[in-house]
């Protein structure tokens, strides 16, 4: 897998809203937005692999549907983690 189980609980962790949130919005988002990041790097070497690139395509729109969620639902939040992972909105 891309991320190490230790990556994986940094990133949890950083993102968590209390000790048991393992799955919320804003987690979701910055797991899904470092492995975009590793295909991203992997297609840049390896630009032929249209799997990859179809699995890259669905992984956005999927991190587009939770941020647009997570802006309907906790703007303040939405801000937050946009801000934190650098993404343009």
């Amino acid at each position: 897998m891309v991320l190490s189980n230790q990556d994986r609980k940094d990133i949890i962790s950083k993102f968590q809203a209390n000790a048991k949130d393992t799955g919320s919005a804003a987690v979701q988002i910055a797991l899904i937005t470092e492995r975009i990041q590793y295909i991203s790097n992997h297609l840049k070497a390896n630009p032929k692999d249209f799997a990859g690139e179809t699995g890259l395509n669905k992984l956005v729109g999927q991190r587009k549907r939770l941020l647009a969620y997570l802006k309907r639902t906790d703007f303040e939040k939405y801000q937050a983690v946009t801000k934190e992972l650098k993404l343009r909105k």
